[in-house]
Order: structure tokens, then sequence, then C-alpha cells
């Protein structure tokens, strides 16, 4: 066998070196050039509705911010998952008004 390119797997200072995902660099789009997908899904939360936005392109830390907007316009809890913005209930109308306001684009979509 011959020696190839190694890489690392373990580090004493930082740990499993594969558990460590590749940092890529996120840039919010503006509101204007969005058009933000809201869904409903009830699957796997015991029949409870949740209303999902997604489609958006922004940062961690902006999705965070339009999400805790969003919950309070609408007074329902919630929380980003994987880049989508899951908020507890069937609000998709009241959400829509709220991200068109903001000046996104907005579509209902799916249930």
């Amino acid at each position: 066998m011959t020696p190839g390119p190694s890489q690392l797997v373990w580090s004493s200072d930082d740990g499993d070196q594969r558990k460590q995902q590749p940092s890529a660099q996120v840039i919010s789009l503006p509101p204007a050039q969005q058009m933000a997908y809201l869904h409903r899904d009830s699957k796997g939360r015991g029949g409870k509705a949740v209303t999902l936005i997604k489609n958006l392109v922004l940062t961690e830390a902006d999705l965070q911010a339009l999400a805790k907007t969003i919950k309070q316009a609408v007074g329902s809890g919630g929380t980003v998952k994987d880049g989508v913005i899951e908020i507890q209930g069937e609000h998709r109308e009241k959400i829509a008004e709220v991200l068109r306001k903001l000046g996104y684009k907005t579509k209902l979509a799916g249930g």
C-alpha cells in the first residue's frame, strides 16, 4: 500500500475532526429578492399543526431575529431548525402579512 495524503482524524486539542463541518459563509439576501414559502405541517408532532417558513437565504443570526419578530407578531412559540423557521400553530395568513410588511414575497404552499 502506498502512502497517500492523510487526513487528520483525531487531535488531542480539538477532538474528533470528522464531526466538524466545513464552515460555509451564508450572506443574507435583501427581503425584496426572496420568496418565503409558508407550509402547514403536522407530521411527527402528535397531530399538532406547525407553520414552516422555508426558502429563505439568511444567516443564522438573521433567521433567529426574523423568527423572534414573527413569534411576537403572532403570539406563539417556535424555533429555527436546519434553516427552516417553525412556528407553533396554523398562522400562515398572519405570518404572510408580517413578512409582506418586512418586504418579503410570500407564497402559501401545502395543506
